[in-house]
Protein backbone atom coordinates (compact mmCIF):
# COMPACT_ATOMS: atom_id res chain seq x y z
CA UNK A 1 0.00 0.00 0.00
CA UNK A 2 1.31 3.07 -0.96
CA UNK A 3 0.35 6.65 0.65
CA UNK A 4 -1.67 8.68 -1.61
CA UNK A 5 -0.68 11.85 -3.08
CA UNK A 6 -0.61 14.49 -0.76
CA UNK A 7 -0.09 13.02 2.26
CA UNK A 8 2.20 12.19 4.80
CA UNK A 9 4.22 9.42 3.59
CA UNK A 10 5.12 7.56 7.33
CA UNK A 11 3.45 4.75 7.96
CA UNK A 12 1.37 4.54 11.34
CA UNK A 13 1.79 0.38 12.27
CA UNK A 14 -0.83 0.92 14.97
CA UNK A 15 -3.70 2.22 12.57
CA UNK A 16 -2.31 0.39 9.40
CA UNK A 17 -2.39 3.30 7.28
CA UNK A 18 -0.34 6.30 6.15
CA UNK A 19 -0.46 9.32 8.32
CA UNK A 20 -3.77 11.55 6.99
CA UNK A 21 -1.34 15.15 7.37
CA UNK A 22 -0.31 16.96 4.20
CA UNK A 23 3.59 17.23 4.39
CA UNK A 24 5.41 20.25 3.75
CA UNK A 25 6.55 21.56 0.46
CA UNK A 26 10.42 20.66 0.98
CA UNK A 27 9.31 17.11 2.49
CA UNK A 28 7.60 13.80 1.92
CA UNK A 29 6.40 14.14 5.39
CA UNK A 30 4.37 16.89 7.73
CA UNK A 31 5.38 18.95 10.01
CA UNK A 32 4.76 16.24 13.08
CA UNK A 33 6.89 13.78 11.55
CA UNK A 34 10.11 15.55 9.50
CA UNK A 35 12.94 15.06 11.41
CA UNK A 36 13.48 18.66 13.96
CA UNK A 37 16.69 20.52 12.89
CA UNK A 38 19.68 20.31 15.10
CA UNK A 39 18.88 24.23 15.53
CA UNK A 40 17.82 25.85 18.46
CA UNK A 41 14.28 25.65 19.28
CA UNK A 42 12.48 27.76 22.46
CA UNK A 43 9.04 27.53 23.30
CA UNK A 44 6.78 30.23 21.61
CA UNK A 45 6.18 33.30 23.79
CA UNK A 46 2.29 33.33 22.75
CA UNK A 47 2.16 29.54 23.90
CA UNK A 48 4.59 27.29 25.66
CA UNK A 49 2.85 24.43 24.36
CA UNK A 50 4.78 24.55 21.08
CA UNK A 51 8.22 25.67 20.08
CA UNK A 52 10.14 27.24 17.25
CA UNK A 53 13.86 27.80 15.67
CA UNK A 54 15.32 30.55 17.17
CA UNK A 55 16.21 32.07 13.98
CA UNK A 56 12.04 31.89 12.78
CA UNK A 57 10.71 33.73 15.89
CA UNK A 58 10.31 36.61 14.44
CA UNK A 59 8.20 35.53 11.37
CA UNK A 60 6.51 32.68 13.23
CA UNK A 61 5.04 35.20 15.76
CA UNK A 62 3.43 37.08 13.14
CA UNK A 63 1.74 33.81 12.01
CA UNK A 64 1.05 31.46 14.96
CA UNK A 65 -2.23 29.93 15.12
CA UNK A 66 -2.84 30.95 18.36
CA UNK A 67 -2.03 34.29 18.26
CA UNK A 68 -5.54 35.75 17.18
CA UNK A 69 -6.61 33.72 20.26
CA UNK A 70 -3.86 35.12 22.38
CA UNK A 71 -4.95 39.19 21.90
CA UNK A 72 -8.57 38.18 21.95
CA UNK A 73 -8.34 37.16 25.10
CA UNK A 74 -6.01 39.62 26.43
CA UNK A 75 -9.20 42.10 25.98
CA UNK A 76 -11.03 40.15 28.44
CA UNK A 77 -11.98 41.86 31.25
CA UNK A 78 -11.44 38.09 33.22
CA UNK A 79 -7.59 38.34 31.66
CA UNK A 80 -5.23 39.39 34.20
CA UNK A 81 -1.50 38.27 33.59
CA UNK A 82 0.35 36.41 36.09
CA UNK A 83 -3.05 37.24 38.96
CA UNK A 84 -2.96 34.09 41.04
CA UNK A 85 1.30 33.37 40.40
CA UNK A 86 2.15 34.39 43.93
CA UNK A 87 4.86 36.94 45.13
CA UNK A 88 8.00 36.10 43.17
CA UNK A 89 9.61 37.29 46.43
CA UNK A 90 12.79 34.61 46.41
CA UNK A 91 14.37 32.99 44.13
CA UNK A 92 17.55 30.36 44.09
CA UNK A 93 20.21 32.22 41.96
CA UNK A 94 18.01 34.68 40.70
CA UNK A 95 15.49 31.35 39.13
CA UNK A 96 12.10 31.35 40.88
CA UNK A 97 10.91 28.19 39.42
CA UNK A 98 12.99 25.00 39.43
CA UNK A 99 13.49 22.17 37.30
CA UNK A 100 13.16 18.57 38.83
CA UNK A 101 16.34 18.42 37.65
CA UNK A 102 17.52 21.92 39.22
CA UNK A 103 15.37 20.28 42.80
CA UNK A 104 17.89 17.02 41.88
CA UNK A 105 21.31 19.12 42.01
CA UNK A 106 20.06 21.05 45.27
CA UNK A 107 19.45 17.86 47.18
CA UNK A 108 22.77 15.94 45.78
CA UNK A 109 24.39 19.06 46.84
CA UNK A 110 23.53 18.71 50.35
CA UNK A 111 26.01 17.22 53.06
CA UNK A 112 25.22 13.69 54.69
CA UNK A 113 24.43 15.27 58.17
CA UNK A 114 22.28 18.17 55.83
CA UNK A 115 20.37 15.74 54.60
CA UNK A 116 19.81 13.29 57.70
CA UNK A 117 18.17 16.45 59.46
CA UNK A 118 16.00 17.11 56.42
CA UNK A 119 14.70 13.50 56.94
CA UNK A 120 14.01 13.46 60.63
CA UNK A 121 12.63 17.28 59.62
CA UNK A 122 10.11 15.20 57.45
CA UNK A 123 9.30 12.92 60.25
CA UNK A 124 8.61 15.15 62.71
CA UNK A 125 6.44 17.61 60.51
CA UNK A 126 4.52 14.67 59.46
CA UNK A 127 4.04 13.30 62.83
CA UNK A 128 2.96 16.47 64.23
CA UNK A 129 0.37 17.65 61.15
CA UNK A 130 -0.60 14.69 58.90
CA UNK A 131 -0.15 11.22 60.92
CA UNK A 132 -3.26 10.11 59.95
CA UNK A 133 -5.16 10.68 56.20
CA UNK A 134 -8.66 9.28 56.96
CA UNK A 135 -10.02 7.04 53.87
CA UNK A 136 -12.68 8.45 52.54
CA UNK A 137 -14.36 5.94 49.37
CA UNK A 138 -17.90 7.38 49.51
CA UNK A 139 -20.22 6.83 46.60
CA UNK A 140 -23.41 8.63 47.59
CA UNK A 141 -26.80 7.37 46.28
CA UNK A 142 -27.44 9.66 43.41
CA UNK A 143 -24.19 8.42 41.88
CA UNK A 144 -24.45 5.45 42.23
CA UNK A 145 -27.88 4.87 40.70
CA UNK A 146 -26.56 7.16 38.06
CA UNK A 147 -23.60 4.53 37.43
CA UNK A 148 -25.69 1.87 37.55
CA UNK A 149 -27.93 3.17 34.37
CA UNK A 150 -24.23 3.87 32.40
CA UNK A 151 -22.74 0.09 33.05
CA UNK A 152 -26.20 -0.92 31.85
CA UNK A 153 -26.20 1.27 28.86
CA UNK A 154 -23.62 -0.65 26.89
CA UNK A 155 -21.40 2.40 26.07
CA UNK A 156 -17.70 2.86 26.74
CA UNK A 157 -17.53 2.96 30.63
CA UNK A 158 -13.86 3.34 32.29
CA UNK A 159 -15.04 2.68 35.99
CA UNK A 160 -11.60 4.08 37.54
CA UNK A 161 -12.22 7.11 36.39
CA UNK A 162 -16.04 7.18 36.93
CA UNK A 163 -15.27 6.05 41.00
CA UNK A 164 -13.13 8.82 41.35
CA UNK A 165 -15.46 11.31 40.09
CA UNK A 166 -17.87 9.74 42.10
CA UNK A 167 -15.84 9.65 45.23
CA UNK A 168 -15.50 13.19 45.43
CA UNK A 169 -18.68 13.69 44.80
CA UNK A 170 -19.98 11.83 47.41
CA UNK A 171 -16.98 13.55 50.02
CA UNK A 172 -18.34 16.75 48.81
CA UNK A 173 -22.37 15.73 49.71
CA UNK A 174 -21.17 14.58 53.19
CA UNK A 175 -19.69 18.15 53.85
CA UNK A 176 -23.77 19.41 53.28
CA UNK A 177 -22.60 21.97 50.17
CA UNK A 178 -24.68 19.70 47.55
CA UNK A 179 -28.24 19.55 49.56
CA UNK A 180 -29.63 22.75 49.18
CA UNK A 181 -32.82 22.67 47.54
CA UNK A 182 -33.00 21.96 44.09
CA UNK A 183 -33.40 25.91 43.07
CA UNK A 184 -30.81 27.02 45.67
CA UNK A 185 -27.93 25.10 44.12
CA UNK A 186 -24.51 26.80 43.55
CA UNK A 187 -23.17 27.40 40.11
CA UNK A 188 -20.36 24.85 39.40
CA UNK A 189 -16.74 26.12 38.06
CA UNK A 190 -14.64 23.47 37.21
CA UNK A 191 -11.16 23.98 37.22
CA UNK A 192 -8.55 22.27 34.63
CA UNK A 193 -11.98 20.98 33.31
CA UNK A 194 -10.33 19.24 30.37
CA UNK A 195 -13.56 17.15 28.60
CA UNK A 196 -16.01 18.31 31.64
CA UNK A 197 -16.81 14.66 32.64
CA UNK A 198 -16.59 15.74 36.04
CA UNK A 199 -18.93 18.19 36.22
CA UNK A 200 -21.55 16.03 34.12
CA UNK A 201 -21.34 13.63 36.80
CA UNK A 202 -22.40 16.18 39.10
CA UNK A 203 -25.02 17.98 36.67
CA UNK A 204 -26.55 14.62 35.98
CA UNK A 205 -26.93 13.52 39.78
CA UNK A 206 -27.92 16.61 41.13
CA UNK A 207 -28.81 19.02 38.57
CA UNK A 208 -27.26 22.29 38.90
CA UNK A 209 -28.34 25.20 36.55
CA UNK A 210 -24.72 26.83 36.07
CA UNK A 211 -21.73 25.74 34.91
CA UNK A 212 -18.10 27.48 33.74
CA UNK A 213 -15.22 25.24 33.20
CA UNK A 214 -11.80 27.11 33.20
CA UNK A 215 -9.76 25.00 31.04
CA UNK A 216 -6.39 26.13 28.68
CA UNK A 217 -6.29 23.42 26.16
CA UNK A 218 -8.63 22.13 23.62
CA UNK A 219 -10.18 19.17 23.79
CA UNK A 220 -12.10 16.48 21.70
CA UNK A 221 -15.10 14.66 23.02
CA UNK A 222 -16.27 17.34 25.66
CA UNK A 223 -19.26 16.31 27.74
CA UNK A 224 -20.20 20.52 26.22
CA UNK A 225 -22.73 19.01 23.66
CA UNK A 226 -24.65 16.92 26.49
CA UNK A 227 -24.71 19.65 29.06
CA UNK A 228 -25.91 22.31 26.40
CA UNK A 229 -28.96 19.75 25.68
CA UNK A 230 -29.74 20.15 29.79
CA UNK A 231 -32.97 21.95 29.97
CA UNK A 232 -32.49 24.95 32.19
CA UNK A 233 -28.77 24.69 32.37
CA UNK A 234 -26.43 27.24 31.21
CA UNK A 235 -22.57 26.61 29.98
CA UNK A 236 -19.77 28.79 29.83
CA UNK A 237 -16.17 27.62 28.31
CA UNK A 238 -13.08 29.77 29.76
CA UNK A 239 -10.18 28.47 27.51
CA UNK A 240 -7.45 30.52 30.32
CA UNK A 241 -4.74 29.31 32.07
CA UNK A 242 -5.54 29.42 35.88
CA UNK A 243 -2.61 31.67 36.62
CA UNK A 244 -4.17 34.78 34.67
CA UNK A 245 -7.77 34.61 35.57
CA UNK A 246 -9.64 36.99 37.87
CA UNK A 247 -12.65 35.11 38.46
CA UNK A 248 -14.21 38.11 39.93
CA UNK A 249 -14.13 39.93 36.85
CA UNK A 250 -16.83 37.07 34.81
CA UNK A 251 -19.96 38.68 34.60
CA UNK A 252 -22.14 35.50 34.79
CA UNK A 253 -20.72 34.68 37.90
CA UNK A 254 -21.54 38.64 39.79
CA UNK A 255 -23.46 37.54 42.63
CA UNK A 256 -23.60 34.16 42.04
CA UNK A 257 -22.88 31.62 45.16
CA UNK A 258 -20.09 28.79 43.09
CA UNK A 259 -19.17 25.63 44.14
CA UNK A 260 -15.23 24.85 42.80
CA UNK A 261 -14.10 21.75 41.58
CA UNK A 262 -11.18 19.80 39.98
CA UNK A 263 -9.75 16.55 39.19
CA UNK A 264 -5.55 15.90 39.40
CA UNK A 265 -5.33 19.74 39.25
CA UNK A 266 -1.74 18.94 38.90
CA UNK A 267 1.22 20.78 41.02
CA UNK A 268 0.75 24.36 41.52
CA UNK A 269 -2.25 24.21 39.58
CA UNK A 270 -4.00 23.27 42.76
CA UNK A 271 -2.17 26.28 44.56
CA UNK A 272 -3.46 28.62 41.50
CA UNK A 273 -6.87 27.69 41.90
CA UNK A 274 -6.72 28.39 45.69
CA UNK A 275 -5.48 31.54 44.89
CA UNK A 276 -8.11 32.59 42.56
CA UNK A 277 -11.01 31.49 44.38
CA UNK A 278 -9.88 32.78 47.68
CA UNK A 279 -12.63 32.57 50.07
CA UNK A 280 -15.51 32.99 47.71
CA UNK A 281 -16.93 29.93 46.78
CA UNK A 282 -19.41 27.99 49.40
CA UNK A 283 -17.44 24.87 48.58
CA UNK A 284 -14.88 23.33 46.91
CA UNK A 285 -13.22 19.72 46.36
CA UNK A 286 -9.74 19.58 44.82
CA UNK A 287 -7.96 16.55 44.04
CA UNK A 288 -4.69 17.25 43.73
CA UNK A 289 -1.25 15.40 41.91
CA UNK A 290 1.93 16.12 40.87
CA UNK A 291 3.58 17.47 43.77
CA UNK A 292 6.96 17.38 42.05
CA UNK A 293 5.77 20.27 39.48
CA UNK A 294 4.84 22.48 42.82
CA UNK A 295 7.03 25.43 43.53
CA UNK A 296 7.57 27.46 46.38
CA UNK A 297 6.24 30.88 44.14
CA UNK A 298 2.48 29.59 43.84
CA UNK A 299 2.58 28.07 47.04
CA UNK A 300 -0.16 29.23 49.02
CA UNK A 301 0.79 27.98 52.75
CA UNK A 302 4.03 29.70 52.66
CA UNK A 303 3.96 30.63 56.32
CA UNK A 304 2.57 27.39 57.61
CA UNK A 305 5.61 25.71 55.77
CA UNK A 306 8.22 28.27 57.67
CA UNK A 307 6.24 28.14 60.92
CA UNK A 308 7.17 24.46 60.84
CA UNK A 309 10.80 24.76 60.30
CA UNK A 310 10.38 24.53 56.45
CA UNK A 311 12.10 26.78 54.49
CA UNK A 312 12.07 27.36 50.60
CA UNK A 313 15.33 25.14 49.87
CA UNK A 314 13.51 22.64 51.97
CA UNK A 315 10.17 23.10 50.14
CA UNK A 316 11.74 22.66 46.68
CA UNK A 317 13.36 19.35 48.51
CA UNK A 318 10.34 18.16 49.84
CA UNK A 319 8.70 18.69 46.35
CA UNK A 320 11.22 16.21 44.43
CA UNK A 321 10.89 13.87 46.92
CA UNK A 322 6.95 13.57 46.08
CA UNK A 323 8.17 11.96 42.84
CA UNK A 324 9.57 8.98 44.39
CA UNK A 325 5.85 7.62 45.92
CA UNK A 326 5.68 5.85 42.43
CA UNK A 327 9.05 3.72 43.58
CA UNK A 328 7.14 0.97 45.58
CA UNK A 329 3.93 -1.61 45.04
CA UNK A 330 1.42 0.54 46.04
CA UNK A 331 0.00 -2.38 48.12
CA UNK A 332 2.62 -2.57 50.25
CA UNK A 333 3.01 -1.09 53.80
CA UNK A 334 4.88 2.08 53.08
CA UNK A 335 5.79 3.08 56.51
CA UNK A 336 8.33 5.33 56.68
CA UNK A 337 8.96 6.03 60.38
CA UNK A 338 11.80 3.70 60.54
CA UNK A 339 14.08 4.85 57.80
CA UNK A 340 17.63 5.96 59.48
CA UNK A 341 20.41 6.99 57.23
CA UNK A 342 22.91 3.86 58.99
CA UNK A 343 26.87 4.18 59.35
CA UNK A 344 27.16 2.22 56.16
CA UNK A 345 25.33 4.56 53.95
CA UNK A 346 26.68 7.65 55.89
CA UNK A 347 30.40 6.39 54.33
CA UNK A 348 29.17 6.20 50.20
CA UNK A 349 31.48 8.06 48.26
CA UNK A 350 28.75 9.18 46.67
CA UNK A 351 27.79 11.04 49.14
CA UNK A 352 23.50 11.64 49.57
CA UNK A 353 23.37 11.07 45.68
CA UNK A 354 24.82 7.68 46.79
CA UNK A 355 22.40 7.24 49.52
CA UNK A 356 19.28 8.17 47.37
CA UNK A 357 20.36 5.16 45.14
CA UNK A 358 20.76 2.71 47.45
CA UNK A 359 17.56 3.23 49.29
CA UNK A 360 15.21 0.47 49.21
CA UNK A 361 12.38 1.28 46.75
CA UNK A 362 9.53 1.22 49.80
CA UNK A 363 11.30 3.66 51.76
CA UNK A 364 11.90 6.08 49.03
CA UNK A 365 7.65 5.89 48.31
CA UNK A 366 6.92 5.86 51.90
CA UNK A 367 9.43 9.27 52.28
CA UNK A 368 7.70 10.47 49.02
CA UNK A 369 4.03 9.92 50.72
CA UNK A 370 4.76 11.87 53.78
CA UNK A 371 5.90 14.66 51.56
CA UNK A 372 2.57 14.70 49.61
CA UNK A 373 0.92 14.83 52.73
CA UNK A 374 2.62 17.67 54.30
CA UNK A 375 2.23 19.74 51.13
CA UNK A 376 -1.52 19.03 51.09
CA UNK A 377 -2.02 19.63 55.40
CA UNK A 378 -0.26 23.12 54.29
CA UNK A 379 -2.98 24.02 52.04
CA UNK A 380 -5.62 22.52 54.58
CA UNK A 381 -4.36 24.79 57.38
CA UNK A 382 -4.45 27.67 54.92
CA UNK A 383 -8.05 27.06 53.66
CA UNK A 384 -8.43 26.88 57.66
CA UNK A 385 -7.19 30.85 58.15
CA UNK A 386 -9.24 31.84 55.57
CA UNK A 387 -12.63 31.11 56.95
CA UNK A 388 -13.23 27.39 55.90
CA UNK A 389 -13.73 24.05 57.33
CA UNK A 390 -11.63 21.39 55.65
CA UNK A 391 -9.87 18.40 55.14
CA UNK A 392 -7.84 15.97 52.86
CA UNK A 393 -8.40 12.41 52.73
CA UNK A 394 -8.03 9.53 50.20
CA UNK A 395 -10.83 9.90 48.79
CA UNK A 396 -9.94 6.20 46.36
CA UNK A 397 -8.05 2.93 47.58
CA UNK A 398 -4.41 3.36 45.84
CA UNK A 399 -5.37 0.20 43.64
CA UNK A 400 -7.36 2.61 41.96
CA UNK A 401 -5.09 5.57 41.97
CA UNK A 402 -1.82 6.29 44.38
CA UNK A 403 -2.91 10.30 43.31
CA UNK A 404 -5.70 9.74 45.64
CA UNK A 405 -5.48 13.16 48.02
CA UNK A 406 -8.42 15.26 48.22
CA UNK A 407 -9.33 18.80 49.42
CA UNK A 408 -12.84 19.30 50.58
CA UNK A 409 -13.64 22.64 52.16
CA UNK A 410 -16.83 24.17 52.88
CA UNK A 411 -18.12 27.44 54.10
CA UNK A 412 -18.15 27.66 58.42
CA UNK A 413 -22.12 28.36 59.44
Amino acid sequence: MEAEEGRCKLWLPKKNRYCANSPLPSSPFCGNHTKRSDGQWIPCPIDSSHSVLKENLQSHLKRCPLLKQAQSLSLQPFYQKGVNAGADIESINGVSSLTSEMKRKSVYSMSVAQFSELIAKIRSVHASICNSVPDSFKISQACRVWIDLQADSKLPFEEKHVLQQASILGNLEDSGVLNRPGDDLPAVVEFGAGRGYLTQLLADCYRFKKVVFIERKPYKLKADRSLRQKEGLTLERLRIDIEDLNLKAVESLHGVDYLAIGKHLCGPATDMTLTCCNNDPVGLAIATCCHHLCQWRHYVSKECMLSLGISMEDFNALTWFTSWAVDADHGSDLDGTHFRISDEMADDPWGVEGICRNMKAVDRAALGFMCKDIIDAGRVDWLKKIGFECEFVRYVPSSISPENHLLVAWKRD
